[in-house]
């Protein structure tokens, strides 16, 4: 199927990248008190290169970060305020993904967002696209598909702007959280085609534990440039991922085209019982730098190594994310790229 539009990869040049200031406590339940200063190291370092548009509650919630960037010595030059509220702010999944037409144009994507198909407050999420366009005033599209407005998570798909897509079978085929009911492989895969021009759709089957949106590829596989892909390995055999990632590698490795490049995760993390979903794949590409999750784990070391021989140009940068990671999500999880 012929697409009018095509979804840039990651590492394309971008105009700004997309996050929102954390607001809701509840994320990181006992815990929130760290969390903005880790907003703020983020947005220091991006907006070193490159726009930051930033979404806040409201007056009081720009004044109070304003206050924080400039006492981490951030250009605030280059960061943009929106006051849009949001109900949790995780803009990869529930800001807008942006395509670009044949002619080169931007047009912004407006899939639904539900809460992750878990949970009720989503309202304000879900305007968030179109509250930002009143601002970028770029078309606007809400995919459709059987009739039905389509549920799509930026994090559940990556993409090498070259026609191939990763994503997961958890994610949209099974039956817990389920965001598109009765939607087959076949469906997902026209939708991908008509909606982000792609033309291979590689399917892994589950992600890691701990991952509350139940299988979001941005957590274990991604795309480093358009023949190479960087996937999460676990060697321990009594880790619970060990099994599902290994499956994962089985399958990359039966494609022909692509160089697969594996990572170690870090050792399992917990708080308060829970097990945690960090992982070294959630990280954000920008214009000069990729910004990477860190764990204070011994594999800190060998993955910003690896991804640093992937990404010569780019300044490899490990973000603390122990804290942030009790949100269920990092670095890639918060943001959302805007191309050039």
């Amino acid at each position: 199927m012929a697409s009018q539009w095509r979804m840039p990869a990651e590492w394309e040049k971008q105009e700004s990248i997309l996050l929102a200031w954390p607001h809701h406590k509840e994320d990181w339940p006992g815990k929130f008190e760290p969390i903005p200063w880790v907003y703020a190291e983020i947005i220091r370092h991006i907006a070193t290169h490159q726009k930051v548009r930033l979404l806040v509650q409201n007056t009081d919630a720009q004044k109070q970060a304003q206050n924080m960037l400039s006492r981490a010595h951030t250009n605030l030059k280059y960061v943009e305020f929106f006051h849009i509220p949001t109900n949790r702010g995780w803009m990869r999944d529930t800001g807008p993904i942006f395509v670009k037409g044949t002619n080169g144009k931007e047009t912004i994507l407006d899939f639904k967002s539900t809460g992750w198909a878990k949970y009720p407050n989503h309202r304000l999420d879900n305007k968030v696209r179109e509250r930002l366009n009143e601002k970028l005033k770029l078309p606007l599209v809400k995919p459709r598909h059987k009739g039905r407005h389509v549920v799509l998570e930026g994090g559940g798909i990556d993409v090498n702007g070259k026609g191939a897509l990763l994503t997961t079978e958890e994610w949209l085929l099974s039956d817990v959280q389920v965001r598109n009911p009765g939607f087959s492989r076949d469906d997902y895969e026209e939708i991908f085609a008509k909606y982000l021009g792609i033309k291979q759709v590689i399917w892994l089957g589950n992600g890691i534990v701990g991952d509350d949106t139940r299988g979001h590829v941005d957590d274990i596989t991604r795309f480093v440039n358009p023949n190479t892909i960087i996937t999460m390995v676990e060697k321990n055999k009594h880790d619970p991922n060990h099994a599902s990632l290994k499956e994962n590698l089985r399958r990359l490795k039966g494609l022909r085209k692509f160089n697969i490049v594996e990572i170690p995760m870090p050792r399992a993390l917990f708080f308060e019982g829970q097990r945690l979903p960090a992982s070294y794949a959630n990280f954000l590409i920008t214009n000069e730098l990729v910004l990477v999750p860190t764990f204070n784990d011994p594999n800190d070391r060998i993955a910003l190594s690896i991804l640093a021989e992937l990404f010569p140009k780019r300044e490899v940068i490990g973000i603390h994310s122990v804290d942030l990671v009790w949100g269920l999500g990092t670095i890639h999880c918060l943001s959302q790229q805007e191309p050039n």
